[in-house]
């Protein structure tokens, strides 16, 4: 049993997370991860894990419909392994770590979802909704332009624009049906919408990280309702 599952809280993410993540980004072969395979799960695999399931309360106020699933697998915590079937980068592991807290309805990362990522070079907090499909990309940009003062109230308040800058891949002409002069062509020819909070390495380590990740999705709260009204899903 970890320290958090017996405390009911969560202490913080262990120094030795980014030491294994380091040593991993300059060791990703099958054999050092085998033989690596106690640090993986003490350093991050089970602190992951207590920190998702410390999550699920906060998460609850503020959406029912998203999930915090504490899951070696199919939760809320990504794989560690890369898929390379594909890929000519055949490194086997990813040297990050990925928490997605996706919408019951999302089967994978293109579904609306607040997102938590840990790498050696940086830290921060996303949510928003990255890549989706282009019916559902196609029904925000009707929202957004059906709606426009909903649309800035919930990308350019105060409580977001506080913490979050938005990112993500954007068209170079505007999409097929929008003039280019539009007033949020900016948006309109985004093919992601998603805010990212960059923060310091330090509050990884110290208890209130929960505190923090909550205080930081409550504040993409109407990003959030406003795509998931876009696109038909509750929230």
């Amino acid at each position: 049993m970890s320290k958090a599952q017996s405390t009911g809280k969560f202490p913080g993410f262990p120094l030795g997370l980014l030491h294994f993540l380091n040593d991993l980004s300059k060791n990703n072969k099958r054999d050092w991860f085998q033989a690596n395979k106690l640090r993986y799960e003490t350093e991050l695999l089970e602190p992951s894990l207590a920190f998702i399931e410390a999550m699920a309360g906060p998460l609850e106020k503020i959406s029912p419909h998203f999930c915090a699933v504490p899951k070696k697998v199919g939760g809320s915590l990504m794989r560690i392994y890369r898929d390379v079937r594909f890929a000519k980068d055949k490194r086997p592991y990813k040297t990050n770590v990925g928490i997605h807290f996706r919408h019951e309805l999302g089967k994978d990362v293109h579904a609306p979802g607040f997102y938590f990522h840990i790498a050696p070079d940086e830290v921060f907090f996303g949510a928003g909704i990255w890549h989706p499909d282009s019916k559902a990309l196609g029904k925000i940009r009707k929202a957004i332009d059906k709606d426009p003062a909903t649309w800035k109230k919930a990308q350019r308040g105060k409580a977001f624009r506080d913490r979050f800058e938005f990112g993500g891949d954007s068209l170079v002409r505007p999409p097929k049906g929008f003039d280019a002069e539009h007033p949020l062509i900016d948006d309109l020819r985004r093919k992601d919408h998603i805010g990212v909070f960059h923060f310091d390495h330090d509050a990884l380590f110290d208890p209130s990280i929960v505190k923090e990740a909550s205080a930081a999705f409550r504040a993409a709260k109407p990003l959030m309702a406003f795509l998931c009204q876009a696109i038909g899903v509750k929230f």
